[in-house]
């Protein structure tokens, strides 16, 4: 089955993942190495482990300094069982702990450069090109606290659970008694009350229930700050020697505000991306990867379903969902065929418009536009409808394109399914 590694409108992954049989790998806004979040969390005043970064260059001065009892030394990939992986090289492990701050830079060099290869990253791995080395700390107690947006307050909420390093559903649906939801009023924001009732539940005792409170009203102040969509901590722990320490942190953010948040959207991380969802992005498309043989070409979410719906029912299955938008135009219709035809798993494209506010003749000139540049390798069935639509018909008829262009819908789909098997 395909992998959702990414989608920018991540919140049609519930509708399509189950509806389709995919398997969802990770899906975020943003791509956040865990040094970046990280980051984050230590600028809004959150406690945790102190770090330093390393890159290929391996210059000592970022940890000339740097005094811990123990170190741990991360491999910074977007993929996890990074401890149980192995380098390119032969060197084992993405993560390393070490008592002896000399052995730092020997244990960095075998993982910079080189290719971590785990679980969850290509066959080939990704290349590592941060090393993190953090304090190591010794956790006498772990927790779990998000926050969340939940449809079902209209808002914002915090999720807590005394039960820390276990995946939150297990933990939901096999002890619900230790799971904590509050609803957050965003006037109000995450008062004293709420952030002491939420660190005695955590069972937090003496001075270390007034530091986790702290640490839930600054993780709250974060939530805001950043437009977070939500912020996992698993898990929020209390050290041996008496500190309240967020020592993994996930964290989504609304791309709506990306235009205010500019700066943390700098970061997001593609190295690791698909190149064909690598080029979507570029392009302002949304592109999902699927297991099928029929390339789609939309515009619309909405459309965009039911045409593999259409696909489906005619015994065939789509090769991915693109949907190109409502703004769309010449150049990012060429994008999109460039990237449908860039896939091997298709082997017949189907481009499926009903236009409102796209114009039908700027599909169609894009549509020309790429298969100029780079002639048709596979089977075209093209339905335009809407604005322009005529228009839009006589440019693709003079072109001289092989297409097939079918005015109904489940003609269409059927074409597409008898072409993509080669009849």
């Amino acid at each position: 089955m395909a992998a959702l590694k990414r989608c920018k409108n991540f919140k049609l992954l519930p509708v399509l993942a189950p509806k389709y049989n995919l398997q969802v790998a990770a899906v975020r806004n943003l791509n956040l190495q865990e040094y970046h979040s990280k980051d984050l969390l230590r600028k809004h005043q959150v406690s945790i482990q102190d770090f330093r970064i390393l890159d290929t260059s391996l210059d000592p001065k970022p940890i000339s300094d740097f005094k811990a009892k123990e170190y741990v030394i991360k491999a910074q990939i977007l993929a996890g069982g990074r401890g149980k992986g192995y380098f390119d090289n032969g060197f084992k492990g993405g993560v390393h702990l070490t008592k002896n701050p000399s052995e730092i830079l020997s244990l960095a060099k075998n993982m910079l450069g080189h290719k971590l290869i785990t679980k969850q990253t290509p066959k080939d791995g990704i290349l590592v090109d941060k090393v993190m080395v953090a304090e190591s700390v010794n956790i006498k107690r772990e927790t779990y606290l998000s926050i969340i947006m939940d449809r079902s307050f209209n808002g914002a909420a915090i999720v807590a659970s005394p039960a820390g390093g276990m995946d939150i559903e297990q933990v939901a649906e096999e002890t619900p008694h230790l799971l904590k939801t509050v609803p957050i009023d965003v006037f109000e924001g995450v008062t004293d009350k709420i952030a002491n009732d939420i660190a005695e539940f955590l069972q937090f005792k003496g001075d270390l229930k007034q530091k986790c409170a702290e640490e839930v009203k600054k993780l709250w102040n974060l939530f805001q700050k950043v437009d977070a969509t939500q912020i996992e901590i698993n898990p929020l722990v209390e050290t041996d020697d008496h500190r309240v320490i967020a020592v993994d942190a996930k964290i989504n953010f609304d791309d709506n505000a990306a235009f205010r948040q500019q700066e943390i959207f700098a970061l997001d991380d593609v190295s690791a991306m698909d190149p064909r969802e690598r080029q979507a992005l570029a392009n302002n498309l949304t592109y999902i990867d699927m297991d099928g043989s029929i390339g789609c070409m939309v515009n619309g979410a909405g459309l965009a379903m039911a045409t593999m719906d259409l696909i489906t029912l005619s015994g065939g299955r789509p090769a991915n969902f693109l949907d190109l938008g409502g703004g769309v135009g010449q150049a990012q219709v060429s994008a999109a065929l460039k990237i449908l035809e860039s896939d091997p798993k298709v082997k017949a494209i189907f481009v499926n418009v009903f236009a409102g506010i796209v114009n039908c003749g700027t599909v169609a000139s894009g549509i020309v536009a790429a298969c100029k540049e780079n002639p048709l390798k596979v089977p075209m069935i093209v339905r335009l409808q809407g604005t322009n639509s005529e228009a839009a018909k006589k440019i693709m008829e003079e072109s001289g394109l092989p297409v097939k262009l079918i005015t109904d819908a489940d003609e269409a789909a059927k074409a597409a399914v008898e072409a993509a098997k080669g009849k």
